[in-house]
């Protein structure tokens, strides 16, 4: 599985969990119609809430891409 680290910006808390996924190079359709169809699983339960809000710490998996959030 291919490990890819996303950092948080200075100012922010959070990354929203569709635009995690968008950062693989993705749509962001293609990350809702994933996301809504059980595709994604955040800190390993599948997550269907595209607004999810990921914190240092929390990952998400797509195919074969862990997105990290640091």
């Amino acid at each position: 599985m291919k490990i890819e680290t996303v950092k948080l910006r200075e100012n922010e808390d959070f990354i929203r969990l569709d635009s995690l996924i968008k950062m693989g190079g993705g749509t962001g359709g293609m990350a809702k119609i994933a996301i809504q169809g059980g595709e994604v699983k955040v800190n390993g339960e599948v997550c269907t809430m595209r607004g999810k809000k990921m914190r240092a710490g929390d990952y998400a998996e797509y195919k074969d891409i862990r997105f990290e959030v640091s």
